[in-house]
């Protein structure tokens, strides 16, 4: 037998769709206060719309496709002189593909508590471009399919795929470099034995 499914209307679905947009919209405008606008204005014009909503797809992922344009709209009155277009290539920093993975040794895990690795998490999806940090959050932290991510933000399947390689490559990257980073600085700041009594 499979799980329940809470349905539009029922009031776990609007708890849960409210709190999973909200999610999204903040992690692609990085601001809570313009989250809640996109929150505000994605179920306003989905309410608005619903007779356009033809059922073609879910009622969640049309959803989400409302939020994520007032999310990126948002971006885009927010900062005039930079476009986001979901259709536009971003290179990495060094214009190719990282190859090397760090050797991250000893585990993060055993260096940091989980809330200091959520936060590093956090800080470094923000720094992504919002083509791929939208691709990203929508399948790696919501959990939707590839298919529903595409649909969502009308996109093909394998502009989305690209996208997603594209954004876990950059997240590895920063990574890679902030973990280095105070790897070096960790062992900087270690006075030896001798230094102690200055």
């Amino acid at each position: 037998m499979g799980a329940i499914q809470p349905k539009v209307g029922e009031p776990v679905f609007d708890e849960l769709a409210l709190r999973n947009v909200f999610r999204i919209a903040q992690h692609i405008t990085q601001n809570r206060e313009d989250a809640e606008d996109v929150v505000q204005d994605a179920f306003f014009k989905a309410y608005s719309n619903l007779a356009q909503f033809q059922g073609q797809s879910k009622f969640y992922t049309w959803l989400v496709r409302i939020a994520v344009n007032e999310a990126l709209m948002k971006l885009r009155r927010r900062r005039p002189e930079r476009t986001v277009s979901l259709d536009e290539d971003v290179k990495t920093e060094d214009d190719s593909v990282p190859r090397e993975v760090a050797d991250w040794s000893p585990n993060p895990e055993q260096q940091y508590s989980q809330a200091e690795l959520r936060e590093i998490l956090d800080k470094t999806i923000h720094g992504l471009p919002a083509t791929f940090r939208t691709v990203f959050v929508l399948r790696d932290v919501e959990g939707l399919s590839t298919e529903e991510t595409a649909e969502a933000l009308e996109l093909s399947i394998p502009a989305v795929k690209s996208r997603l390689l594209r954004a876990r490559l950059q997240l590895r990257e920063r990574l890679n470099k902030f973990f280095k980073k105070r790897e070096k600085s960790n062992g900087a700041q270690k006075p030896s034995s001798g230094d102690s009594n200055q």
